[in-house]
């Protein structure tokens, strides 16, 4: 690489490092109205007679499916490969031989006793806490969605599901400079310069991709295709009665903005009553407006056809109610953790959540996402279907959070 171009990259660089600091990349937590900064979230290990009680609200089929998942993960991996948890340090081999053993182990069907002593001997138990104060995280949840669509662009299918434009850029600063960050980053070229990727707005109201990018399918509801770009994979189901499998390929790089924020600011939706469901029933009643509502989102996502159910960020199959997404950047990847909160219980004659119950489950660190950022945010997926559209439309509950590392 000449000087010239050396120098070029680090402006390049530069900016971008710049742009994410100004988007609100930090950790540290805002200073609360009073002028304290509020207790940060941290983890901290417990002794073995304090490892809780491991319930469990569902069976072990499914968890051993998430398991095996992980492990397909962490073979993958060379062995020697560390991750870092705090103070605590471990290999990539350390991590696939107790997944390993601990899948074995439940399929013995062990008593609540047998199970908390396996785990306090072969884990090293942390707790995710506030001012020492447990149960600071929020658990929200997402879903695989079922869209209607067609290979044509005909009749009511008209909103295009593109592929990943030729054009778009993916970079991470650290691999031209040892200290930048090691984030992925987005960018498109335009002539010799790497310039921010387009728009939400820009994309959807003008041929910027008639060149570079052709639509998998087209739909026929803008607003599903855009609850879609939120979760990231899901179904087409074609007008021949064929269904597809849509997984997400790439990001246009763009920060990801709330539209339910936007609602409640402006008035449109009270606090109390935002939902995914209250923010589609605004939409319909107001398609007017649903153009500028959904532009106030600018990321943009482009998706690819694949066999098998919905990828995470580790390239393995999700898990209904056993993957979980958080911070890939401050929790390790592919690790077993529990989550204590509560979950809805629908009314059977109505779409209505008739009441919420406590719950406690096994879930594995599977995938991620824009809104997950800190150690205090979780994400649950539901899976596919009416209940799992539901509790992730309605699921904002606090609660306890424990992650299990190899010793």
């Amino acid at each position: 690489m000449t000087e010239k171009y050396r120098f070029a990259w680090i402006k390049i660089l530069l900016l971008f490092m710049l742009s994410a600091a100004a988007a609100g990349g930090m950790l540290a937590a805002a200073p609360a109205a009073s002028g304290k900064a509020p207790a940060s979230i941290s983890a901290a290990q417990l002794p073995s007679q304090r490892v809780p009680a491991l319930d469990d609200d569902l069976n072990f089929l499914r968890l051993a499916a998430a398991i095996e998942s992980s492990l397909r993960f962490f073979e993958r991996l060379p062995p020697e490969r560390e991750f870092e948890f705090g103070a605590h340090r471990f290999s990539a081999e350390k991590c696939r031989q107790v997944l390993t053993r601990f899948l074995a182990f439940i399929q013995t069907d062990p008593s609540g006793n047998a199970l908390r002593d396996w785990v306090a001997r072969h884990f090293r138990v942390y707790e995710v806490s506030r001012g020492g104060i447990s149960g600071p995280v929020l658990y929200t949840g997402y879903y695989l969605p079922v869209l209607n669509g067609s290979r044509e662009q005909t009749g009511p299918y008209q909103h295009p599901l593109y592929n990943r434009p030729s054009d778009l850029v993916t970079f991470k600063p650290s691999d031209f400079c040892k200290d930048c960050p090691q984030r992925q980053m987005v960018g498109r070229l335009a002539g010799k310069t790497l310039v921010p990727y387009y728009s939400r707005k820009t994309i959807e109201n003008t041929e910027v991709l008639a060149d570079t990018a052709k639509p998998i399918v087209w739909v026929d509801d803008p607003v599903d295709l855009f609850f879609l770009h939120i979760q990231g994979s899901g179904v087409v189901r074609l007008k021949s009665g064929e269904f597809i499998n849509i997984h997400y390929a790439a990001s246009n790089g763009l920060g990801y903005k709330s539209i339910g924020k936007y609602l409640i600011e402006s008035g449109k939706i009270a606090r109390k009553d935002l939902t995914m469901q209250s923010i589609r029933a605004y939409l319909s009643a107001h398609p007017q407006e649903r153009p500028g509502i959904l532009a106030k989102n600018p990321r943009y996502v482009f998706f690819k056809e694949a066999a098998g159910g919905p990828m995470g960020c580790l390239a393995v199959e999700l898990t209904p109610g056993r993957s979980i997404a958080m911070d890939q950047n401050l929790y390790p990847p592919g690790v077993l953790a529990l989550i204590k909160s509560r979950k809805p219980l629908l009314d059977p004659s109505s779409a209505d959540v008739k009441k919420w119950e406590a719950f406690s489950r096994f879930v594995l660190n599977q995938d991620a996402g824009d809104a997950i950022r800190g150690m205090g945010r979780v994400d649950i997926f539901w899976g596919g279907g009416r209940y799992a559209e539901i509790a992730a439309g309605r699921m904002k509950e606090r609660g306890k959070l424990y992650i299990f590392l190899p010793k």
